[in-house]
């Protein structure tokens, strides 16, 4: 297993700090289903092979039920913090470095390129999602499957803009929505912040943008892609068609047309 460590950058920044928070601030989170559903649909794609680069693994909870199906993992992530979580936790089983997704090296041929977990809404243009789509497109093999998600305007106007509060192993964690649901609009730019009660040093701010379908349409096809669709999920469960203002999340496939 190697770690490589990559430049500076705010999102970065804001991973290295919620490190130690994160799997106890998200325990309880279904991810062997979820990503059970997401494969079901990468599946049904026709993806063939079982080589999977996860893009913006953080601590590798979505890596490693792929790892416990059999599939062989890359994965990366821009924090080196959360990867040495994710070191401990896969116990050698996948191949892991620090890179940032907007300039993501060859790391070989994938038969699926996942970004799960919004972590592309850490992206702030359509030309970081462009150069992001064109890095996954980069390392697939011949018809492999992109698959991604993203956060929609119902989350931003739920998650982002109200205070939720957990408490797990002795430490009580705080999110607090930073956004007025009038504010939230196709393309914004929404903020929330976390700290841990009584942790110094822990606070910091969330930072995403919203992607409208036409243009996430749009940034597949101008990376080479072929657009191959788009599902609404909600409670776990995706549905065909994607409707900003009920589902939590749009997931996205594309295909190589090498």
């Amino acid at each position: 297993m190697t770690i490589q460590v990559s430049g500076e950058n705010p999102v970065r920044e804001t991973y290295d700090v919620y490190a130690s928070a994160y799997d106890d601030f998200n325990r309880g989170y279904m991810y062997e289903r979820w990503t059970g559903r997401l494969l079901a649909k990468a599946e049904e794609a026709g993806v063939g092979g079982e080589r999977l680069l996860d893009v913006g693994c953080g601590t590798g909870l979505s890596s490693l039920p792929m790892l416990d199906r059999g599939w062989r993992v890359t994965a990366c992530d821009i924090s080196p913090q959360m990867l040495e979580i994710a070191k401990a936790k896969l116990e050698g089983r996948a191949e892991l470095l620090v890179a940032d997704m907007r300039e993501l090296p060859e790391l070989g041929e994938f038969d699926l390129v996942w970004a799960v977990n919004d972590a592309i809404n850490y992206l702030l243009s359509t030309e970081e999602l462009e150069a992001a789509l064109v890095g996954m497109r980069r390392n697939l093999a011949p018809g492999g499957i992109v698959l991604f998600d993203v956060n929609t305007l119902a989350t931003y106007r739920n998650f982002f803009g109200n205070e939720v509060v957990r408490e797990e192993e002795g430490r009580r964690f705080v999110w607090s929505g930073q956004m007025a649901a009038e504010e939230v609009v196709p393309g914004s730019i929404n903020e929330a912040r976390f700290e841990v009660t009584g942790e110094p040093g822990s606070g910091h701010v969330h930072r995403q943008r919203h992607f409208p379908e036409a243009e996430v349409v749009g940034a597949i096809e101008a990376a080479g892609l072929q657009y191959l669709g788009v599902f609404g999920e909600q409670d776990g469960d995706l549905h065909p068609e994607l409707d900003e203002e009920r589902h939590t999340k749009a997931v996205y496939l594309g295909k190589d047309t090498k």
